[in-house]
């Protein structure tokens, strides 16, 4: 039966919408990944959306020893570990999880981008990541005493963290954690955390350089928190549970806003800032939606003066 003018025009609306419908689906996240951007992680700082942090020495001295880009900041984990951690991931290859595609994270030096803290102060953290997922975060300070000219090792953490947190909610594309830090710490340590997911069986590594002031300083620094711009988490299309040496391809993150290094080379502690500028990994969907929404009410419209005609 041949078509009517009202239903070739229904067709031709649909086979409009259905590549742009598609074209989404195809944009959606593909799962999970995750870093701290705030203390920002030695991943994170030396990745393309490191800001003033990724051209510093110890970066560029990280990505030339790495040989590739740190563009896939948000997928150092380690499959099937299962709390294993001090048997799976070697000494002296703590900030890379022991993957041979994040090994210029291991580098002992004393200069990697860092962030103030507070000793016995609140920790707020920002955890970027791109799709929810249960599992529990395990916060290591290193001991008194620790050298950073020297490679980390399992020794140099308690064999406890100093907190636990578990399943926290997914807000803007980041876990915002807090925590009671330490009182006893002095001068650069290594915050070390650890995600291990209870509904994937990844486990994710990483390392953050903090400053404490040392005894008897001032701490003004470190007490008046800088706001910094919310870090996006950017969606990742790779299904293996370890990330190969395949070449990294572009990112859709843009750079966080990057703090002024201190004359230390830290950063002020600061305070994350939940966005209500609709950034994170649900912004496209979300406007690629409502492109489709008014494409498809076109068309229902322009169907409905046909009929009437």
């Amino acid at each position: 039966m041949p078509r009517t003018t009202a239903q070739r025009t229904a067709a031709f609306a649909a086979a409009a919408v259905s590549p742009l419908l598609l074209g989404l689906w195809a944009a959606g996240p593909a799962q999970a990944h995750g870093a701290p951007t705030d203390p920002v992680s030695r991943v994170f700082a030396c990745s393309p959306e490191g800001g003033a942090d990724a051209g510093t020495a110890a970066c560029r001295a990280a990505v030339d020893a790495n040989g590739r880009s740190f563009a896939e900041w948000d997928n150092l984990r380690v499959a099937n570990v299962n709390g294993r951690d001090r048997q799976t991931i070697p000494d002296g290859k703590l900030c890379s999880g022991g993957l041979p595609a994040y090994r210029g994270l291991d580098l002992a030096r004393a200069d990697w981008p860092s962030t103030r803290l507070t000793p016995g102060g609140t920790l707020r953290m920002t955890y970027a990541s791109t799709i929810a997922h249960t599992g529990t975060f395990k916060l290591y300070l290193t001991k008194p005493g620790y050298d950073p000219s020297k490679p980390l090792t399992w020794s140099d953490l308690p064999v406890s963290p100093f907190a636990e947190i578990k399943d926290p909610a997914l807000t803007n594309g980041a876990y915002h954690l807090t925590a009671k830090l330490p009182a006893d710490r002095t001068g650069r340590q290594m915050l070390y955390t650890i995600w291990q997911n209870s509904s994937t069986p990844d486990t994710y590594y990483s390392c953050s350089d903090v400053v404490f002031p040392k005894a008897g300083a001032q701490s003004g620094a470190e007490s008046a928190p800088t706001t910094k711009k919310p870090v996006p988490a950017t969606p990742r299309a790779s299904a293996s549970a370890t990330p190969g040496p395949s070449a990294p391809g572009p990112s859709a993150s843009t750079a966080s806003g990057a703090v002024p290094a201190q004359a230390d080379g830290a950063r002020p502690e600061s305070t994350p800032v939940a966005s209500t500028t609709g950034s994170g990994p649900s912004a496209p969907m979300l406007a690629g939606g409502a492109a489709a929404v008014l494409v498809l009410t076109g068309g229902a419209a322009l169907v409905a003066r046909l009929r009437r005609r």
